[in-house]
């Protein structure tokens, strides 16, 4: 009997630390700051993220609006917003990191972080969205709304399986990370924006 509880909690010890390590996976990771410097994902830990793939020129650019709200009311009850520019869809995002931070500051005033430009699939793409994919896959398009109808048929068209797919599929899509590191949700730009706040008080424990 003592051999068979032991057992029980070996497993279960074994469990627990494969489990907290796939989720510190994310906080190994490090990016890169509007200066080029590297900064760490652990100095995070704790905190509650929404990570963002931006653009500047994309018709969802006004979400910065929205986003910037959300962060203006969670910050203080540890949320942050981890904003990265890519300009993989369409060529929304030009200029240099500093001419879209300006951008971004001047014209919808954010204060939450925002870092170098990058790839969000393919080839260069970064390791934190190589992970962010692979935690939470693409589960579709709500086919229902106009943008999500239409964002289905453009992809389609230049690949029929593109919904087989983890990659990104355009700009402004977000990814919630709980307190431990675990990728909690994905949402596609079409979500809106309510429907993320939601999802952002019940992972920060708010009712």
């Amino acid at each position: 009997m003592r051999q068979t509880l032991n057992l029980i909690l070996l497993c279960c010890a074994i469990l627990f630390c494969a489990c907290g390590s796939k989720n510190a996976a994310l906080y190994g990771l490090q990016v890169e700051d509007l200066s080029g410097q590297n900064v760490s994902l652990a100095d995070y830990k704790g905190k509650v993220l929404l990570v963002v793939n931006t653009a500047t020129r994309c018709g969802f650019t006004p979400q910065y609006e929205a986003l910037q709200g959300l962060y203006e009311t969670f910050q203080n009850d540890g949320l942050e917003i981890l904003d990265f520019p890519c300009n993989q869809f369409g060529q929304q995002a030009p200029g240099t990191n500093q001419e879209i931070h300006q951008f971004c500051t001047s014209t919808y005033d954010i204060t939450f972080p925002q870092f170098a430009r990058i790839d969000v699939n393919g080839a260069d793409e970064s390791p934190l969205f190589t992970l962010l994919k692979k935690e939470q896959p693409f589960q579709g398009f709500d086919k229902q709304d106009r943008m999500g109808a239409l964002l289905d048929g453009m992809l389609r068209k230049q690949d029929p399986d593109y919904d087989q797919k983890a990659d990104i599929k355009w700009n402004f899509t977000k990814f919630l990370v709980g307190r431990n590191g675990k990728v909690l949700r994905r949402f596609e730009p079409t979500v809106p924006m309510e429907q993320v706040k939601e999802a952002v008080r019940e992972a920060l424990g708010q009712k």
